[in-house]
């Protein structure tokens, strides 16, 4: 059996969900084409698990997640959605659930990127806002659209939107239900890249790399402190970079990027 094989063999079994193992790189593809990828209680589950499992895996280093067919996610499954409704506080752990998803997404310890290969709406636009990076390709559409059908978020986006973007167009974007191509997204920072549909996944592939050499304790520390510093005051957070620093410089993968730096090699990380 090979580590790919032992990873996604003790990852959560759904056909919602594809799960792969490469090159240090957890691949998550949603796997609802025909529905647009739209989430249910079993795809976000199968998610949160597999979110769970990477953060507690030293092998893998980066996370990406993408969706099956011409869209990324169009957020929650309206149709199971209004099933659910029928029923007293039908959709409250449903969408509790999703909200604990983005938040496990955004606090992983590993960088997680998003390949958005389509349509992004909704809770899809959620899920994408926890990611660390995101890369879409040039046919991609995105937009909260919640009040389409008088939806109200429940995963972020109102926190996340506009510190992502800033208020006022996080506004626009959310009161008026609009889409936006992946170059208006990139114009205002909702996107980081934008790239050819076909060059989607290369792209994405050598941030990975890139990304999967680095000392992940480093990387965890730097996305936590990121991460804690846009919540509190600077002096908080200067103080805790402070404190952090000095855990470091305890750490083998600090020593061992110095020794590298001396002795011109690459580095051989392990985390610790």
């Amino acid at each position: 059996m090979t580590a790919a094989d032992d990873i996604t063999l003790n990852l959560p079994r759904s056909e919602e969900l594809r799960v792969r193992f490469a090159d240090s790189v957890l691949w998550l593809q949603l796997n609802r084409p025909q529905a647009l990828n739209a989430l249910t209680p079993v795809l976000v589950e199968a998610m949160a698990q597999a979110i769970a499992a990477a953060g507690a895996d030293p092998r893998v280093r980066v996370v990406v997640l993408s969706g099956a067919g011409r869209a990324f996610c169009a957020g929650a499954d309206l149709k199971e959605s209004e099933k659910r409704s029928k029923l007293a506080r039908g959709n409250v752990a449903f969408i509790r659930a999703l909200g604990e998803l983005a938040t496990a997404i955004e606090s992983c310890s590993r960088p997680v990127i998003a390949a958005v290969n389509g349509i992004a709406l909704a809770g899809g636009l959620e899920l994408m806002l926890a990611c660390d990076m995101v890369l879409a390709a040039e046919s991609a559409r995105l937009g909260d659209a919640h009040s389409n059908y008088a939806m109200f978020p429940g995963a972020g986006a109102t926190v996340r939107l506009p510190r992502r973007i800033g208020l006022v167009r996080a506004k626009q974007l959310m009161l008026t239900g609009d889409f936006l191509s992946a170059e208006d997204a990139l114009a205002i920072g909702l996107v980081d890249r934008v790239v050819p549909d076909a060059a989607l996944e290369g792209e994405v592939l050598a941030l990975a790399a890139k990304l999967a050499v680095k000392s992940p304790l480093v990387l965890a520390r730097m996305k936590e402190a990121l991460n804690d510093a846009i919540h509190q005051s600077a002096e908080t957070a200067l103080r805790r970079e402070r404190d952090l620093n000095e855990l470091h410089a305890l750490s083998f993968d600090r020593a061992e990027g110095l020794a590298a730096f001396r002795e011109k090699r690459a580095p051989q990380f392990q985390g610790r």
